[in-house]
């Protein structure tokens, strides 16, 4: 059976990828597609839009006339968009694949709440291979211990509006929870000045912006005399897409709440 999908977000870099990822499937099927107000995406036909043939799915500013039950969003937006979206897709009974970044913790809880009508599957990056970094990373933590000073460098491109990246805040609490203490508690976001020496157990983060990087990442794990670098490089954000794409197939399926990932994978 197709999977119905609408995709929050459209006219962005991802939205567009995701539609591009929904017409190379014969399981899925675009079914609507919606931006923001007064973007340049609006009123175009998605086909057009990727320079393709035409599809019939205009891009759309709100989500109503776009979604019914059976339907999966797909969002790669902002985090107010996607807040703003969730009345829409709990009335209708839709699921609800994010990808969307930087939400603040009220913003997360509201998210989580929704998941009690809804299916919601949430991912900060939705790369199999960035699933077993996550792992890779937690268990080198539990063998490593307080031995190692760990580093979370992540790079992407100039336009990215979030930083760290929430793929590199993933795998920083996936170190946390390897070392067993809380991200928040010993993290350290940044460094300027004479801040003295390292302290013993900090999970220290590094952003870099340029160019049209697509999303790397690395947890560096610093020893005397040697060092352990765990590294994930994507040079083509319709892996993202894909991801997200077979996500929602996934999630159609499912009953409400809240799901990762690693819930899809088992």
């Amino acid at each position: 059976m197709s999977t119905k999908v609408c995709v929050l977000g459209a006219g962005g870099r991802m939205g567009q990828s995701v539609i591009r990822a929904v017409s190379e499937r014969d399981d899925a099927t675009l079914v609507g597609a919606v931006d923001r107000l007064a973007g340049p995406a609006l009123g175009k036909d998605c086909g057009r839009l990727l320079g393709l043939d035409a599809m019939g799915i205009t891009v759309a500013d709100s989500l109503d006339a776009a979604i019914t039950a059976g339907v999966v969003v797909i969002d790669f937006s902002a985090p107010d968009a996607l807040i703003s979206a969730l009345p829409a897709v709990q009335a209708t009974g839709a699921a609800l694949v994010t990808g969307t970044t930087g939400l603040s913790p009220e913003q997360l809880t509201r998210l989580e709440a929704a998941a009690a009508d809804v299916p919601i599957l949430r991912a900060d990056n939705f790369s199999v291979g960035v699933v077993l970094m996550r792992l890779l990373a937690r268990r080198a933590a539990e063998l490593l211990g307080a031995s190692a000073d760990v580093e979370i460098i992540e790079a992407h491109h100039r336009r990215k509006v979030d930083a760290p990246s929430g793929t590199a805040l993933a795998v920083g609490h996936s170190v946390a929870a390897g070392l067993g203490v809380e991200l928040d508690a010993n993290a350290d976001w940044s460094r300027h000045g004479q801040v003295g020496a390292r302290g013993t157990g900090r999970i220290g983060f590094s952003v870099i912006r340029g160019g049209d990087i697509v999303g790397e990442h690395t947890a560096l794990f610093a020893m005397d005399g040697e060092r352990l670098e765990i590294t994930h490089r994507a040079t083509d954000r319709m892996i993202f897409a894909r991801g997200a794409v077979r996500a929602a197939a996934w999630l159609a399926e499912q009953s409400p709440g809240f799901y990762t990932l690693e819930d899809m994978l088992g």
